[in-house]
């Protein structure tokens, strides 16, 4: 893995080598370090993995234009994960006239828009006081397909080159609970290669699983400095065989974190906001 330090602008494409590029590492209320949301880049293609309310501006100070992003994976329904969608659906509709790709099963594409879009973006002048628009309008689908015989729901999808492997995580989860019932979040299998946690609870049979299906080369995972009922904090992490620490790197953390030293304890280091991860 090399790691180069971002220059003038984003750039959305590349000489076909997987890269990762976090718009930003931090947790829903860090302003220091923006939200934890990042951009999947190989060759022509790209993906952006989550898209919260800090996103437009962020993206301003890395002088690259919001109707640049075309395709968008939302990991769950947080605002420091999808709070930016607004945005870009009224930026795209009425300036660039371009529909950029959500990749959503077909069940959370309804639960998306009718909890969290709609009260907003239902509305418009072009459709009249009777008609209202509808998550089609916006975007176009890239609708993920269920594999079979796995230990829990993982979709796959291909952006473009970009292959992604969606696995239910445990964020607000309920013991022993249906999947079927609950609050739908993915951790993210990028080309086989990278897992992206997404937020979920400590969950060391999920990483169990995918290090010995997958043996992914690098895993960037969430992380808090406190207990929480929604997601892993350090002192779990920290209970992880050394070899999947060396090669993990931290993230979604708050303004804090600099309090602490990862790689003393094994782990491959923090994230960090602005950096090409080149595998």
């Amino acid at each position: 893995m090399e790691i180069e330090t971002f220059k003038d602008r984003i750039n959305l494409t590349n000489n076909g080598k997987l890269q990762i590029f976090f718009i930003g590492t931090g947790s829903a209320f860090n302003k220091v370090d923006f939200q934890n949301n990042l951009l999947v880049i190989k060759g022509q293609d790209h993906v952006l993995i989550d898209c919260g309310t800090l996103f437009s501006y962020a993206l301003k100070t890395y002088n690259t234009p919001l109707t640049k992003i075309r395709t968008i994976l939302p990991t769950h329904s947080h605002s420091d994960h999808i709070g930016g969608l607004e945005e870009i659906a009224y930026t795209n509709f009425y300036v660039t006239r371009q529909k950029p790709s959500l990749i959503v099963p077909d069940f959370y594409k309804k639960t998306l828009w009718e909890k969290s879009l709609a009260g907003a973006c239902s509305y418009g002048e072009e459709k009249g006081i009777d008609n209202f628009f509808t998550f089609d309008d916006y975007f176009k689908q890239i609708c993920p397909v269920e594999l079979k015989n796995t230990p829990r729901p993982v979709y796959e999808a291909n952006a473009g080159s970009i292959n992604l492997k969606l696995l239910r995580t445990r964020h607000i989860l309920c013991p022993n609970a249906d999947w079927n019932k609950i609050f739908y979040s993915v951790g993210v299998l990028i080309d086989d290669r990278i897992f992206f946690s997404g937020d979920t609870k400590f969950d060391r049979p999920m990483l169990d699983w995918i290090e010995q299906t997958y043996k992914p080369e690098c895993i960037f995972h969430e992380c808090i400095f406190f207990e929480s009922p929604v997601h892993s904090s350090y002192d779990e992490l920290l209970t992880l065989p050394e070899e999947m620490r060396k090669k993990m790197f931290l993230c979604h953390y708050g303004e804090n974190h600099r309090e602490f030293l990862p790689q003393d304890d094994g782990f491959a280091g923090f994230a960090e906001r602005g950096l090409y991860y080149t595998f």
